[in-house]
């Protein structure tokens, strides 16, 4: 053999030993990027990108009113009517909305909220237009009375904490203070009321150990850094579309200024996760949120990112119960801590929660919202050897986790007096049938509207219910204003949820879905579900000429 064909043969040799060696990292990267969901919410970094790029634009008089390519009698149509809406919000809430604009000037949060309830091509028009109240005064049962003494359903859930009724929160916090108003704010040490909600909450989780925190967003921080810490491991699994949080590990892409470092966003429901999860070595933990079951791989539907008709739901409680099974059992297979993110949806589709709901167990959970009885809160649950934090054998080595208002004694005394409710027979009867009550509500809402000819419909997921639309549109954002008008108070993500609580009666529901249809009705008569047909696609194009100044 003579030197040259040695060296090609010893050259081969090596190329082929490297491609042996790196063909599991490429194999590995190449199920990584096939689990991801296809769109921009399933690659975090381009849609990062892309958000940077989007050039910002509004449409004012006939380009607003014409959007859709609406002849000049349609947009004449339009313009009164939205005339009419105005006179109506300036008549009916002229105390709120000065406080509202006011509030502007000094509250961060509803500077964002108020520009953040439109599509941003309409935001100016519509906030010369329309000025409503974000200021309220009282509660009654589902009856919330603003500032100018309006009163309206509330269907807001008040982002979930409302799964009870207001008036069991009312009486919670009254409660507390009383239970605990002789201690006073004294933190560090413990309320006695701190032990027996320690023992309750963890036999309501099915798990050893609790950690008291102030917020959702704390809870699911400590519980992630608590599984990094007893795995070893760095990278976290979210599943496209879920909410876990502001914080940058879990929600990469818009709305963090940080791009993702160490979490994978996949496709939920998909065999090809579950690949990923089989096949990567440094996984720490999964987190869950179960109200994707509502809309899987979509975030949460809010009335500024609808720009068409295209909004989806399909909760299918079977198919969502087979998907967690194959994910525990890969999860306990791999040794990755499966961490349920039930601060929003806690106690709301059963008293045990989603692990009781669904007949699923978790090593982690996260509660919030509900369970501080009307206050901050934020629960870790977990087995005794996650939630330990430090080595026996490395006493140097701790993964520390404190906060100066944990255990706060007024929260732990209201979080003992909603524990208390929750096993009352009462509340206990109103779990009876609950699928089948809303569901059935759901469906009949659905009948009405059909029968109307209203382009419209709902779906849900027990208490939680968001609104599709049939007809693509531009204008579908607009009808959180007419829902408003006619006696029902959202959140500011507006049509894109409604929240409702457990003590709903058929009467008030029967209200709700009243001024549903009645809303439903002007809005078609003004003329906002009308005009050129079009599809969804169409719309979109017609969006990006539109950023391209075309």
């Amino acid at each position: 053999m003579d030197q040259t064909h040695a060296l090609t043969v010893l050259s081969l040799s090596i190329s082929a030993a490297l491609a042996a060696g790196m063909a599991p990292t490429a194999w590995r990267r190449l199920t990584l990027s096939r689990a991801k969901h296809r769109s921009l919410t399933g690659h975090s970094r381009m849609a990062k990108r892309v958000a940077g790029w989007l050039p910002g634009y509004r449409l004012e008089e006939q380009a607003f009113f014409g959007a859709d390519g609406a002849d000049q009698t349609l947009q004449e149509q339009r313009r009164c009517a939205l005339e009419s809406l105005s006179r109506h919000f300036q008549t009916s809430v002229p105390k709120g909305a000065a406080m509202t604009q006011e509030a502007k000037q000094f509250l961060a949060d509803l500077d964002f909220t108020g520009r953040y309830r439109v599509p941003f091509q309409f935001t100016e028009a519509i906030a010369n237009a329309i000025s409503t109240s974000s200021f309220v005064a009282r509660t009654s049962g589902p009856i919330i009375e603003d500032v100018d003494g309006n009163t309206y359903l509330d269907v807001s859930g008040s982002y979930g904490v409302n799964v009870l009724g207001y008036d069991t929160y009312k009486s919670c916090i009254e409660q507390s203070v009383v239970q605990a108003g002789d201690l006073g704010p004294v933190l560090g040490a413990y309320h006695p009321v701190v032990l027996d909600n320690a023992k309750r909450v963890a036999q309501i989780a099915g798990l050893d150990q609790v950690s008291f925190h102030m917020s959702g967003t704390e809870a699911v921080m400590q519980a992630v850094r608590l599984a990094r810490y007893h795995t070893g491991r760095r990278h976290l699994v979210r599943f496209c579309g879920a909410y876990h949080g502001w914080w940058e590990d879990v929600q990469p892409g818009p709305g963090n200024p940080l791009p993702p470092r160490e979490t994978y966003t996949l496709q939920d429901m998909s065999d090809k996760s579950l690949e990923v999860l089989r096949t990567h070595r440094n996984i720490a933990c999964v987190l869950v949120n179960p109200l994707q079951a509502l809309h899987p791989n979509s975030a949460a539907p809010g009335d500024s990112t609808l720009v068409d008709s295209s909004r989806k739901a399909a909760y299918n409680r079977a198919a969502y119960t087979q998907w967690l099974q194959k994910l525990r059992q890969v999860c306990t297979e791999r040794g990755i801590v499966l961490i349920f993110d039930e601060v929003f949806l806690g106690f709301r589709l059963a008293p045990g929660g989603a692990q009781q709901y669904f007949g699923v167990r978790a090593d982690m959970v996260t509660y919030g919202k509900t369970l501080g009885g009307g206050f901050p809160v934020g629960v870790v649950c977990g087995k005794a050897n996650l939630m330990r934090r430090y080595r026996p054998e490395r006493p140097a080595d701790i993964c520390f986790a404190r906060g100066t208002f944990n255990s706060h004694p007024y929260v732990m005394a209201a979080m003992k007096a909603f524990l208390d409710r929750l096993e009352s027979p009462a509340t206990q009867s109103l779990y009876e049938g609950l699928d089948q009550r809303w569901d059935g509500r759901c469906a009949a809402l659905n009948a009405r509207l059909q029968r109307e000819g209203l382009p419209v419909r709902v779906a849900n997921m027990s208490t939680v219910w968001t609104f599709l639309y049939e007809r693509p549109s531009r204008f579908n954002w607009l009808f959180q204003f007419y829902l408003r008008k006619h006696g029902l108070w959202l959140s500011w993500v507006g049509s894109g949820r409604m929240i409702f609580s457990l003590d709903y009666t058929d009467s008030a529901f029967q209200a709700v879905a009243d001024r549903i249809v009645a809303a439903a009705h002007e809005m078609q008569a003004a003329g906002w579900w009308s005009g050129p047909a079009m599809s969804n696609r169409d719309i979109k194009r017609r969006v990006f000429r539109e950023m391209l100044g075309l």
